[in-house]
C-alpha cells in the first residue's frame, strides 16, 4: 500500500501459540503493534486503533402480496461482545484540518504497541456460516490534515473452549430402531438398527467408533451408512433460518434379505471443522452422526446421535474410563476375569515376624512408661500380651462348621 509518503500500514499480533497464528480466548490480553513506513516526513492528527468483536447475521426471503406484487424482507441482528478503541499518536478530535497539535513523524519505519483484554464473559468461537458470522478484528487508521485517512483492519481468531472431559460429554450415545415395510396388503418381516458410540465429545481429527447391529428381516436390499452433520442455526426477528452440511460420511456392506450386520468400533473420522457454537443467542452450531439404513423405495430408518465438537481433546485417564465403561456395557463377560478361582493362602506369622522381634516387643519400653502409667494395670497387660501374638492358623475348612438342621429358619417378623 503506497499513498504519497505512506510506504505501508501493517498490523502484527504478538501470538500466544507456537503456530505464529493469533488465536485468543476469553480474559486473554491481545497484543501487537501497529508499524507505519513513510518515505519522508509527514505531519500526523492521529494514530488510532479499534477493536472489536461481534457476532452477525443477515438473510432475505421473497414474499407474495398479491398475483402482481411481491417484495423482499431482509432478516438482521447483531450480537456486540465488546468494543475497544485507543489513540497511539495525537488526539481525539480528527474533523478539523488545524495545524496545532500535530505530530512530526520522520523518515523510516516506527513501530507503536497496543494492547487490550478480552472480556471474562464467554465469547463466541469465531465462525463464517452461510447466513452469519462471529468475527473479531483489530483496525488502524491514521488521519493526517487534508488527506484522506489511511485505514487497514486485520482479524484476529478466538475461541471458546469447550472442554469434553466432562461427564456429560463423556456419557454414551445409543438408541434403537425398528421399521416394518408394507407393499399394499402385503407386509415383509422388519429391519432394525441398534446403534452406539462411547461418548458425545470429540475434538478434529478424532474418530469415532461405531457399534451397531443392522438386521435385515426384509424381502429388499438395504445398505447401512454413517453420516456426520453440521447445522448452523441463524436467529432474526422471532424467525429462524437453518442450513446443513455434510461433514463425512461411510457405507457398510450391502445386506440381502435375512442378513445381519455387526459394526465392532466401525471408525469415522472428523475432518477438520468448527468447534460446535451453544452460547450465541443468534447463531448455533452444532452436529449430529446418524446411522442409517439406505432402503430404496421406502423411507430410511437412522438414528440421530448428537455430538458436541469440543477444542480441548480427550486426556488419557478419561480415554481409559469411557473405554472401560463402554466395554462393559457392549460385554459384562470382562467381570469374571477379574477374581481368580481359588484364593491364595497368606504368609505365615513366623515369615513376617521373627521370634527375636517378638521378645524384644513384649519387653518393658522406656518410652511407654508414660502410657502404662495413664492405663489401669490390667488393660496395660492384655494391650502388651496380644499386641505381637500371631494369628490363626489359615485354613480352607471351616473348623466350626454350622450344625445341619433340617429346619428352615423362619423370617424374622418385622
Amino acid at each position: 500500500m503506497v499513498l504519497g509518503k505512506v510506504k505501508s500500514l501493517t498490523i502484527s499480533f504478538d501470538c500466544l501459540n507456537d503456530s505464529n497464528v493469533p488465536v485468543y480466548s476469553s480474559g486473554d490480553t491481545v497484543s501487537g503493534r501497529v508499524s507505519l513506513e513513510v518515505t519522508g516526513e509527514i505531519r500526523v492528527k492521529s494514530l488510532k486503533i479499534h477493536a472489536r468483536g461481534h457476532a452477525k447475521v443477515r438473510w432475505t426471503e421473497s414474499r407474495n402480496a398479491g398475483s402482481n406484487t411481491a417484495y423482499t424482507q431482509n432478516y438482521t441482528e447483531e450480537v456486540e461482545y465488546f468494543n475497544h478503541k485507543d489513540i497511539l499518536i495525537g488526539h481525539e478530535r480528527d474533523d478539523d484540518n488545524s495545524e496545532e497539535g500535530l505530530h512530526t513523524i520522520h523518515s523510516g519505519r516506527h513501530e507503536y504497541a497496543f494492547s487490550f483484554e478480552l472480556p471474562q464473559t464467554p465469547l463466541a468461537t469465531s465462525f463464517e456460516g452461510r447466513h452469519g458470522s462471529v468475527r473479531y478484528w483489530v483496525k488502524a487508521e491514521l488521519h493526517r490534515p487534508w488527506l484522506l485517512p489511511v485505514k487497514l483492519k486485520k482479524e484476529f481468531t478466538v475461541f471458546e473452549h469447550i472442554d469434553i472431559n466432562t461427564p456429560s460429554l463423556l456419557s454414551p450415545q445409543a438408541g434403537t430402531k425398528e421399521k416394518t415395510l408394507c407393499c399394499w396388503f402385503c407386509t415383509s418381516g422388519p429391519i432394525s438398527l441398534s446403534a452406539k458410540i462411547e461418548r458425545k465429545g470429540y475434538t478434529p481429527g478424532e474418530s469415532i467408533q461405531i457399534f451397531a447391529e443392522i438386521e435385515n428381516c426384509s424381502s429388499r436390499m438395504v445398505v447401512p451408512k454413517a453420516t456426520i452433520y453440521q447445522t448452523q442455526a441463524f436467529y432474526a426477528k422471532g424467525k429462524m433460518k437453518e442450513v446443513r452440511q455434510l461433514v463425512a460420511n461411510l457405507r457398510g456392506e450391502s445386506l440381502s434379505s435375512g442378513k445381519t450386520e455387526t459394526w465392532n468400533g466401525k471408525q469415522l473420522k472428523i475432518p477438520p471443522v468448527s468447534p460446535s457454537i451453544l452460547d450465541c443467542s443468534i447463531i448455533r452450531v452444532e452436529y449430529s452422526l446418524m446411522v442409517y439404513v439406505d432402503i430404496p423405495g421406502a423411507m430410511d430408518l437412522f438414528l440421530n446421535l448428537p455430538l458436541v465438537i469440543g477444542t480441548i481433546p480427550l486426556h488419557p485417564f478419561g480415554s481409559r474410563t469411557s473405554s472401560v465403561s463402554s466395554q462393559g456395557s457392549m460385554n459384562m463377560n470382562w467381570l469374571g476375569l477379574t477374581l481368580p478361582e481359588r484364593p491364595e493362602a497368606p504368609p505365615s506369622y513366623a515369615e513376617v515376624v521373627t521370634e527375636e522381634q517378638r521378645q524384644t516387643s513384649l519387653a518393658p519400653l522406656g518410652a511407654c512408661d508414660d502410657f502404662e502409667r495413664a492405663l489401669p494395670g490390667p488393660l496395660f497387660a492384655y494391650i502388651q500380651e496380644f499386641r505381637f501374638l500371631p494369628p490363626p492358623l489359615y485354613s480352607e475348612i471351616d473348623p466350626n462348621p454350622d450344625q445341619p438342621t433340617d429346619e428352615i429358619p423362619s423370617c424374622p417378623s418385622r
